[in-house]
């Protein structure tokens, strides 16, 4: 229903620092879950919590099995070399399948999937209808309302996480309707209710998967397991599970963008660590909730600063002079894209639906910030993801005007390493300066195209 009736649309309002927050949280959250089987530790169960988790880690570090260390490292090993080797083969497959093998012939006394679990049930489970009485809607309805939400959110910020690694862009209203079918159906063959998981996600991305298919993909495979090869997989130690897992924590962590969130402002580092610290220490709905609330105050306080009232001088006038364009053709080589208010997470979007064809483009992009009025980290990726995008595709983007807040966040942030300190202008009479230059030194991409462009979006 969520996804039929277009409430799918709201993952767009999560702002960058939330995504980051909760995306680096769930990467810790996955690793400390795999210190146990990486060590071969004798813990007995072990706390679901983090901070209990840790400390009975901590207290049993004295068991600390050589080799299961040993089939762990080495996996980790075969997991971080083979991809300089070649891209082709997943260096997890193929740590998998060696340590596999290895327990299997030698006999090694590791903990694997069967010791642990007792190997995979061969075979298709069954098929039953659950037993229906309307007295049993009313108590189960508030939590299956909780479920699906918290489904709803977990997986369509997996979707956030996945278009953030892989460049594109997911339909959060189709998202939502496949899951509920999916979750409809599993009950009948014993399931429970399944969500996008940013774990296999990410390890799905970088393995090297490309397209939705990649996932059908994944589940035709874990059904040739399951009805061919559910015996051998008895013998898959933990250790190379592990191993496999720390890599993929560790890439879907994204912790190179919490120095750009630190460098922006106090209240997005706010944001961010908030959301983290909520989602190692309490849950996914309680961070994402607090995250949001941070982030909708915070937006309040920006939009609010965008109101000015000041006295029109004769300076301001003569200031105003320079960023009013020009009553000649813009040149043919060039696009200017205008933003026009505050550019603050739910409103990045629309960047993104513009520029979605990029070779609809001339060799030059300007994009005109003199009427942003706002802008915050969402929007700072927003621009930095559009200049990454025309850079591959042999474009330039210049960026002019901006105002003192969208300026100071750009500074901030470090913009002229993703375009170059020549390309940030103060205006847009010096950005087509810029954009004549880079032609007269290149005729650049999109030579081609460029009568066939509307050359202003503004």
């Amino acid at each position: 229903i969520m996804g039929l009736t277009g409430l799918g649309v709201a993952v767009k309002y999560i702002p960058r620092p939330v995504t980051i927050g909760f995306t680096n949280g769930i990467a810790l959250l996955i690793a400390s879950t795999q210190i146990k089987d990486f060590l071969g530790l004798k813990t007995g169960d072990v706390p679901s919590a983090f901070l209990p988790r840790m400390s009975v880690l901590l207290e049993h570090l004295g068991t600390i099995h050589l080799p299961t260390v040993g089939i762990a490292v080495a996996s980790l090993a075969i997991i971080l070399v083979l991809p300089r080797l070649t891209k082709r083969i997943p260096g997890s497959i193929v740590a998998m399948l060696a340590a596999t093998a290895l327990v299997a012939a030698a006999g090694l006394p590791v903990a694997t999937i069967g010791s642990k679990f007792g190997g995979i049930p061969p075979g298709l489970p069954g098929f039953a209808l659950p037993v229906f009485k309307i007295g049993y809607v009313m108590p189960l309805l508030p939590s299956a309302v909780t479920v699906a939400l918290l489904a709803a959110v977990e997986s369509l910020l997996s979707a956030v996480v996945a278009d953030s690694m892989s460049g594109t862009r997911h339909n959060s209203n189709v998202e939502l309707v496949a899951q509920g079918i999916a979750n409809l159906v599993s009950p009948l063959f014993g399931g429970i209710p399944a969500t996008g998981a940013i774990a296999r996600t990410a390890t799905n991305i970088k393995s090297g998967a490309k397209t939705p298919v990649a996932g059908i993909v994944h589940a035709l495979t874990l059904l040739l397991i399951l009805l061919v090869a559910a015996p051998l997989a008895r013998f898959v130690p933990l250790a190379a599970l592990s191993a496999v897992l720390f890599v993929v924590a560790y890439n879907m962590g994204e912790w190179r963008e919490i120095g750009t969130i630190i460098r922006l402002s106090a209240a997005d580092m706010a944001v961010w660590a908030a959301t983290f610290a909520l989602t190692v220490l309490a849950d996914l709905t309680v961070a994402v909730e607090l995250g949001m609330v941070l982030a909708a105050m915070l937006y309040i306080k920006r939009v609010s600063a965008t109101t000015t009232i000041v006295p029109v001088t004769q300076e301001l006038i003569r200031d105003g002079r320079a960023h009013v364009l020009p009553d000649s053709p813009i040149p043919a080589n060039v696009a200017i894209l205008r933003i026009h208010g505050p550019f603050l997470f739910g409103t990045t979007e629309k960047l993104a639906e513009e520029t979605a064809n990029l070779n609809k483009f001339p060799a030059v992009v300007i994009v005109r910030l003199r009427h942003m009025t706002a802008l915050d980290a969402t929007g700072v990726h927003a621009l930095e993801v559009l200049a990454k995008r025309l850079r591959q595709s042999g474009r330039t983007m210049l960026l002019c005007g901006a105002r003192s807040q969208p300026a100071e966040l750009l500074k901030k942030a470090d913009m002229t390493k993703e375009i170059g300190r020549e390309n940030i202008l103060p205006h847009v009479g010096a950005a087509l300066q810029r954009a004549r230059e880079i032609d007269a030194d290149f005729g650049g991409v999109g030579q081609e195209m460029a009568h066939d462009f509307e050359r202003t979006s503004l």
